[in-house]
């Protein structure tokens, strides 16, 4: 079955920490190499080849304490172009969880993945340094807001900034020179929780984010790999 010139091939896809979920099809490239991807995020993402939709985060956005891994499989040809839209968790603009409760605050982030020749066995691909990331969605502004008792999206400390994905950004030869190179966090920093430990991350694999894992909240990353 054909869509869009791309076949549908079922993937194997695990959510780890939960009950496994039913394999899924997703429109991936007929392409000479078969990759293993294994991903955890806090908390969601969306993970594409190019233009094409790989996975989605099983587990909603929604979800309190949405923690989960995915592994799964696809194919593609080089230039591999792998693009992530990742989100931290928050109720609204201001940025926050939990309002209203004693446990309002400021979540956090997190990101790590790898990418692996399912014929070959070796990792071609690694969260790191090497990426390149850009900020959709930046606030609070003044952490402050986390101690408002009624806090407000746009006043006072809980201002907010919100920015539309570039023009072609998940296309191969699109200039990312001006977005930031990640950070890397330490596994303290970020504190990964439900599936991280049920897979076996390779010592190249970081955990990054953008420059804040508190303040910016929604983030595009992405990393073109040539042919080896």
């Amino acid at each position: 079955m054909k869509y869009l010139g791309y076949t549908l091939l079922t993937m194997l896809l695990v959510s780890c920490g939960r009950a496994p979920v039913e394999a899924r099809k997703t429109a991936v490239n007929e392409g000479a190499v078969t990759i293993r991807g294994e991903v955890w995020a806090d908390n969601w993402f969306q993970l594409y080849l190019g233009e094409e939709l790989v996975v989605e985060d099983s587990v909603p956005i929604t979800t309190e304490r949405s923690f989960n891994a995915e592994s799964f499989e696809f194919s593609g040809d080089y230039p591999l172009v792998l693009n992530f839209v990742v989100k931290d968790f928050k109720q609204n603009d201001t940025g926050l969880e939990y309002i209203g409760s004693r446990r309002q605050q400021i979540g956090d982030g997190g990101l790590i993945a790898q990418f692996t020749n399912v014929d070959t066995g070796e990792v071609i691909a690694v969260t790191d340094r090497n990426w390149k990331c850009f900020v959709l969605h930046e606030a609070p502004l003044d952490p402050d807001c986390a101690h408002e008792r009624n806090p407000q999206a746009g006043s006072g400390p809980c201002g907010f900034l919100e920015r539309e994905e570039p023009a072609g950004w998940k296309a191969a030869g699109f200039d990312d020179q001006s977005w930031e190179a990640v950070t890397e966090f330490s596994k303290q920093e970020v504190r990964p929780k439900d599936g991280y430990d049920r897979i076996r991350w390779d010592r190249s694999a970081k955990f990054i984010w953008s420059s804040d894992l508190k303040i910016h909240n929604t983030v595009i990353c992405r990393l073109v790999i040539d042919k080896p």
